[in-house]
């Protein structure tokens, strides 16, 4: 079943494209046709185009992986961060710090960092500080949530990349091109599709086109994550039948040796 329709994106205004003198002509593939001046994206390739990623998302989910929401633009960052938090992913919506993928050793530094705060709070620590000492750190922690509490939780590399605006967020792709991890991205008709591994031609300025493809894109990973917990289920009960088969067969064994004992007892 098709996850959204030609009608849905055309409500949220999703083939709405950028004006044609700041088109770029590797997203000449995607456009429909240009109107007043602003160029219109081909909705049927749209289509195409979201369910290959909705469907390849669901894939890495399912295998267990993360996949990191990076959303810094205005009208994007908060149906990001809510959507991200819906199904427990990693995101960022602040500022993408340089080298944020490719020095992740570092990275995990500054949020261990922000973890020891927390300790400190809650054995004492922190309440043995000076006032100065107490309100440095607090600016510290704070600084560190808004940059970095997105990913607090991330131990090691996503599996692949989730954005908003692949023209702003191009240091981003950078790092995962370095790194060979996939991108998915929704792309506007000012951008460079080619570096990304599942473009989505679509409008990323609107809050409306971005909260239906950010949309279609959660309710992916919420299949993978059911079809991974369901699998997982089904494994743990194939698992206590065998052990449970495993306890009969030798219980049977144990009562055919004792039938045998005592017949052989009474001849």
């Amino acid at each position: 079943m098709a996850r959204t329709t030609y009608q849905d994106l055309l409500d949220a205004g999703v083939h709405f494209g950028h004006l044609t003198r700041k088109w770029d002509p590797k997203m000449s593939q995607y456009i429909f046709m240009e109107r007043n001046g602003i160029h219109i994206i081909d909705l049927n390739k749209t289509l195409i185009k979201v369910e290959e990623a909705a469907a390849a998302i669901k894939q890495i989910v399912k295998s267990g992986r993360k996949v990191l929401f990076v959303a810094t633009k205005k009208q994007a960052k908060d149906i990001v961060a809510e959507q991200a938090k819906s199904v427990n992913m990693p995101f960022i919506t602040e500022r993408w710090l340089g080298g944020m993928l490719t020095n992740f050793s570092t990275v995990r530094k500054s949020i261990k960092k922000m973890s020891n705060i927390d300790k400190m709070t809650k054995d004492g620590t922190y309440d043995v500080l000076s006032k100065k000492e107490k309100l440095m750190i607090q600016r510290e922690r704070i600084k560190l949530e808004v940059l970095l509490g997105g990913i607090a939780d991330l131990n090691r590399l996503p599996a692949a990349l989730f954005l908003i605006d692949v023209k702003k967020e191009h240091i981003a792709v950078t790092e995962a091109l370095k790194l060979n991890i996939p991108t998915f991205a929704m792309v506007d008709t000012n951008s460079d599709p080619s570096n990304i591994d599942f473009a989505i031609p679509s409008n990323d300025d609107a809050t409306k086109s971005i909260l239906l493809i950010t949309d279609i894109i959660i309710k992916a990973i919420h299949e993978g994550l059911d079809e991974r917990k369901r699998e997982k289920e089904d494994e743990a009960e194939k698992e206590a039948a065998a052990a449970k088969a495993k306890i009969d067969s030798g219980h049977v064994a144990e009562v055919a040796a004792a039938n045998e004992a005592a017949a052989a007892k009474g001849e």
